[in-house]
Protein backbone atom coordinates (compact mmCIF):
# COMPACT_ATOMS: atom_id res chain seq x y z
CA UNK A 1 0.00 0.00 0.00
CA UNK A 2 1.69 3.29 -1.20
CA UNK A 3 2.49 5.60 1.69
CA UNK A 4 2.33 9.18 1.75
CA UNK A 5 5.21 10.99 3.04
CA UNK A 6 4.58 12.81 6.86
CA UNK A 7 5.09 16.25 7.44
CA UNK A 8 4.58 18.38 10.68
CA UNK A 9 2.73 21.41 9.78
CA UNK A 10 4.03 23.27 12.66
CA UNK A 11 6.96 25.56 11.70
CA UNK A 12 9.72 26.13 13.89
CA UNK A 13 8.79 29.40 15.87
CA UNK A 14 5.28 28.00 17.03
CA UNK A 15 7.20 24.57 17.89
CA UNK A 16 9.77 26.91 19.94
CA UNK A 17 6.21 28.94 21.69
CA UNK A 18 5.21 25.85 21.71
CA UNK A 19 7.51 24.42 24.07
CA UNK A 20 7.15 27.39 26.78
CA UNK A 21 3.57 26.91 26.88
CA UNK A 22 4.03 22.84 27.24
CA UNK A 23 6.34 23.74 30.42
CA UNK A 24 3.61 26.04 31.20
CA UNK A 25 0.88 23.75 30.36
CA UNK A 26 2.62 20.92 32.70
CA UNK A 27 4.32 22.18 35.52
CA UNK A 28 2.66 25.54 36.54
CA UNK A 29 -0.86 25.99 35.06
CA UNK A 30 -2.47 23.14 36.92
CA UNK A 31 -1.07 24.72 40.10
CA UNK A 32 -2.41 28.28 39.43
CA UNK A 33 -5.81 26.36 39.01
CA UNK A 34 -5.50 24.99 42.02
CA UNK A 35 -4.49 28.10 44.01
CA UNK A 36 -7.22 30.03 42.06
CA UNK A 37 -10.22 27.70 43.16
CA UNK A 38 -8.83 27.55 47.11
CA UNK A 39 -8.74 31.69 47.11
CA UNK A 40 -12.23 31.97 44.88
CA UNK A 41 -14.11 29.07 46.85
CA UNK A 42 -12.44 29.99 50.64
CA UNK A 43 -13.95 26.55 52.12
CA UNK A 44 -16.89 26.03 50.21
CA UNK A 45 -17.35 23.06 47.97
CA UNK A 46 -15.87 23.66 44.52
CA UNK A 47 -17.66 23.17 41.18
CA UNK A 48 -15.53 21.01 39.37
CA UNK A 49 -16.80 20.63 36.04
CA UNK A 50 -17.33 24.53 36.13
CA UNK A 51 -14.12 25.26 37.31
CA UNK A 52 -12.23 22.57 34.87
CA UNK A 53 -14.56 24.37 31.73
CA UNK A 54 -12.96 27.61 32.76
CA UNK A 55 -9.57 26.76 32.95
CA UNK A 56 -9.61 24.36 29.86
CA UNK A 57 -10.87 27.35 28.10
CA UNK A 58 -8.50 29.58 29.56
CA UNK A 59 -5.90 26.71 27.80
CA UNK A 60 -7.77 26.50 24.61
CA UNK A 61 -7.28 30.15 23.79
CA UNK A 62 -3.72 30.19 24.23
CA UNK A 63 -3.63 27.09 22.50
CA UNK A 64 -5.06 29.24 19.65
CA UNK A 65 -3.53 32.19 20.01
CA UNK A 66 0.23 29.82 19.86
CA UNK A 67 -0.61 27.47 17.24
CA UNK A 68 -3.27 29.12 15.15
CA UNK A 69 -0.72 28.71 11.73
CA UNK A 70 -0.29 25.15 12.23
CA UNK A 71 -3.94 24.36 13.05
CA UNK A 72 -4.76 26.19 9.91
CA UNK A 73 -2.59 24.19 7.84
CA UNK A 74 -3.20 21.32 9.85
CA UNK A 75 -6.72 21.58 8.82
CA UNK A 76 -5.93 21.44 5.19
CA UNK A 77 -3.92 18.57 5.82
CA UNK A 78 -7.26 16.50 7.07
CA UNK A 79 -8.54 17.21 4.00
CA UNK A 80 -6.27 16.13 1.67
CA UNK A 81 -5.54 13.11 3.79
CA UNK A 82 -9.55 12.11 4.58
CA UNK A 83 -9.01 8.47 3.59
CA UNK A 84 -6.16 8.18 5.88
CA UNK A 85 -7.68 10.53 8.85
CA UNK A 86 -11.36 9.01 8.65
CA UNK A 87 -9.75 5.06 8.39
CA UNK A 88 -7.23 5.94 11.37
CA UNK A 89 -10.75 7.49 13.75
CA UNK A 90 -12.56 4.23 13.30
CA UNK A 91 -9.89 1.89 13.21
CA UNK A 92 -8.75 3.52 16.62
CA UNK A 93 -12.27 4.28 17.98
CA UNK A 94 -12.91 0.27 17.54
CA UNK A 95 -9.39 -0.92 18.70
CA UNK A 96 -9.17 0.85 21.90
CA UNK A 97 -12.65 0.94 22.57
CA UNK A 98 -12.85 -2.59 22.25
CA UNK A 99 -9.85 -2.57 23.88
CA UNK A 100 -11.27 -1.06 26.80
CA UNK A 101 -13.99 -2.81 26.99
CA UNK A 102 -12.37 -6.22 27.32
CA UNK A 103 -10.18 -4.48 30.19
CA UNK A 104 -12.87 -4.33 32.38
CA UNK A 105 -13.50 -8.11 32.71
CA UNK A 106 -9.91 -8.79 33.86
CA UNK A 107 -11.05 -8.45 37.74
CA UNK A 108 -7.45 -7.19 39.20
CA UNK A 109 -7.26 -4.42 37.30
CA UNK A 110 -8.81 -1.24 39.12
CA UNK A 111 -11.67 0.95 38.18
CA UNK A 112 -10.95 3.60 35.51
CA UNK A 113 -10.28 6.79 37.98
CA UNK A 114 -10.77 9.01 34.76
CA UNK A 115 -14.39 7.65 33.47
CA UNK A 116 -15.44 7.66 37.12
CA UNK A 117 -14.74 11.37 37.44
CA UNK A 118 -16.57 11.86 34.17
CA UNK A 119 -19.41 10.19 35.37
CA UNK A 120 -19.44 12.42 38.93
CA UNK A 121 -18.55 15.73 37.06
CA UNK A 122 -21.28 14.70 34.31
CA UNK A 123 -23.98 13.97 36.92
CA UNK A 124 -23.06 17.68 38.88
CA UNK A 125 -22.90 19.41 35.45
CA UNK A 126 -23.94 17.51 31.84
CA UNK A 127 -23.31 20.77 29.72
CA UNK A 128 -20.40 21.58 31.11
CA UNK A 129 -18.56 18.48 30.93
CA UNK A 130 -19.82 17.54 27.54
CA UNK A 131 -18.44 20.94 26.78
CA UNK A 132 -15.03 20.04 28.96
CA UNK A 133 -14.34 16.21 27.11
CA UNK A 134 -15.69 16.80 23.90
CA UNK A 135 -14.08 19.76 22.95
CA UNK A 136 -12.02 21.66 24.42
CA UNK A 137 -9.47 18.34 26.45
CA UNK A 138 -9.20 17.05 22.89
CA UNK A 139 -8.29 20.04 21.54
CA UNK A 140 -5.61 21.50 23.62
CA UNK A 141 -4.74 18.26 24.18
CA UNK A 142 -4.09 16.58 20.61
CA UNK A 143 -2.27 20.15 19.75
CA UNK A 144 0.28 19.99 22.54
CA UNK A 145 0.87 15.69 23.04
CA UNK A 146 0.75 15.02 18.91
CA UNK A 147 1.34 18.29 17.02
CA UNK A 148 3.94 19.30 19.39
CA UNK A 149 5.77 16.81 21.12
CA UNK A 150 4.71 13.89 18.69
CA UNK A 151 5.64 15.57 15.81
CA UNK A 152 8.70 17.47 16.44
CA UNK A 153 10.14 13.92 17.68
CA UNK A 154 9.07 12.12 14.50
CA UNK A 155 11.22 14.52 12.51
CA UNK A 156 13.85 12.99 13.81
CA UNK A 157 12.51 9.06 14.47
CA UNK A 158 9.18 7.85 13.60
CA UNK A 159 9.96 4.79 16.18
CA UNK A 160 11.30 7.38 18.94
CA UNK A 161 8.32 9.22 18.48
CA UNK A 162 5.80 6.24 19.05
CA UNK A 163 7.06 5.16 22.00
CA UNK A 164 8.03 7.79 23.89
CA UNK A 165 4.85 9.61 22.93
CA UNK A 166 2.70 6.85 24.07
CA UNK A 167 4.45 6.30 27.34
CA UNK A 168 4.78 10.20 28.12
CA UNK A 169 1.26 10.94 27.58
CA UNK A 170 0.07 7.74 29.24
CA UNK A 171 1.98 8.49 32.32
CA UNK A 172 0.99 11.97 32.37
CA UNK A 173 -2.96 10.94 32.55
CA UNK A 174 -2.79 8.56 35.35
CA UNK A 175 0.48 9.86 37.93
CA UNK A 176 -1.89 11.83 39.95
CA UNK A 177 -3.64 9.16 40.76
CA UNK A 178 -0.95 6.98 42.06
CA UNK A 179 0.10 10.22 44.34
CA UNK A 180 -3.94 10.27 46.05
CA UNK A 181 -3.84 6.53 46.80
CA UNK A 182 0.23 6.98 47.99
CA UNK A 183 1.44 4.15 46.09
CA UNK A 184 3.65 4.03 43.03
CA UNK A 185 2.90 0.86 41.98
CA UNK A 186 -0.66 2.00 41.72
CA UNK A 187 0.55 3.61 38.75
CA UNK A 188 1.15 0.04 36.83
CA UNK A 189 -2.66 -0.54 35.97
CA UNK A 190 -3.74 3.19 35.63
CA UNK A 191 -0.92 2.83 32.96
CA UNK A 192 -2.50 -0.54 31.14
CA UNK A 193 -6.35 1.28 31.63
CA UNK A 194 -4.55 4.08 29.84
CA UNK A 195 -2.96 2.51 27.19
CA UNK A 196 -4.75 2.05 24.13
CA UNK A 197 -6.05 5.14 24.11
CA UNK A 198 -2.86 6.66 24.11
CA UNK A 199 -1.79 4.25 21.34
CA UNK A 200 -5.07 4.95 19.23
CA UNK A 201 -4.19 8.46 19.02
CA UNK A 202 -0.86 8.36 18.10
CA UNK A 203 -1.05 5.46 15.42
CA UNK A 204 -4.04 8.21 14.35
CA UNK A 205 -1.87 11.28 13.83
CA UNK A 206 0.77 9.32 12.38
CA UNK A 207 -1.58 7.72 9.70
CA UNK A 208 -3.65 10.26 9.18
CA UNK A 209 -0.93 13.88 9.75
CA UNK A 210 -4.10 15.32 11.37
CA UNK A 211 -4.37 16.57 14.67
CA UNK A 212 -7.99 17.25 13.94
CA UNK A 213 -9.01 13.74 13.22
CA UNK A 214 -7.04 12.48 16.67
CA UNK A 215 -9.81 15.43 18.40
CA UNK A 216 -12.60 13.39 16.56
CA UNK A 217 -11.19 10.34 18.08
CA UNK A 218 -10.23 11.97 21.25
CA UNK A 219 -13.98 13.30 21.48
CA UNK A 220 -15.52 9.76 21.11
CA UNK A 221 -12.78 8.47 23.44
CA UNK A 222 -14.05 10.64 26.43
CA UNK A 223 -17.36 10.04 25.33
CA UNK A 224 -17.30 6.44 25.80
CA UNK A 225 -15.14 6.78 29.13
CA UNK A 226 -17.99 8.75 30.12
CA UNK A 227 -20.27 5.84 29.36
CA UNK A 228 -18.00 2.98 31.09
CA UNK A 229 -18.00 5.70 34.19
CA UNK A 230 -21.81 5.71 34.29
Amino acid sequence: MFRRSWRSQMTASEGQRGAVFFLLYLLVFPRLNAWVQRVLMGDGEALVAEANVIYYLFLFIITLFVFWGFLRKDLEQLLDWLPENLFGVVLGLALAGGAALLLRQIPFLPANPISRQYAEEFAAAPTATLVLILVLIPVVEETLYRGLFFGQLRGYSRTLAMWVSILFYTLSHVWRYALEVGDILYLLPLALLSLPMSVALTWCYDNGGSVWSCVVLHGALNGLSLLLGR
